[in-house]
C-alpha cells in the first residue's frame, strides 16, 4: 500500500511541477491576450465615435425634419377642417 501511495504522491509532485513550469507561459498568454482585447476595445470606441455616432445624429435629425413637415401637414389639415 506505501507503494501505491508513494506513486500517487509522485504523481502529484510531477503535476504540480508541471504546473510551474507552465505558468510564466500561461501568464504570458493571457497578458497578450488582454492587451490585445484592450487594443481592440480602444479600436471599437474609435470606430463608433468616429462613424456610428455621426450617422446616428444625421439620421436622428432627417427624423426629427420628417416628423416636423409630418406635423406641419397635420396642422395644415386640422386647420382647413376646423373652420368648415
Amino acid at each position: 500500500m506505501q507503494d501505491f501511495s508513494q506513486k500517487v504522491e509522485d504523481t502529484f509532485r510531477k503535476v504540480e511541477e508541471r504546473i510551474h513550469e507552465a505558468a510564466p507561459h500561461v501568464n504570458q498568454k493571457v497578458t497578450e491576450a488582454a492587451e490585445r482585447v484592450e487594443k481592440e476595445a480602444q479600436e471599437l470606441i474609435a470606430y463608433l465615435n468616429a462613424e456610428v455616432v455621426p450617422a446616428i445624429r444625421t439620421n436622428s435629425t432627417k427624423a426629427m425634419r420628417v416628423a416636423s413637415e409630418k406635423l406641419t401637414k397635420l396642422a395644415d389639415y386640422l386647420e382647413q377642417h376646423g373652420k368648415s
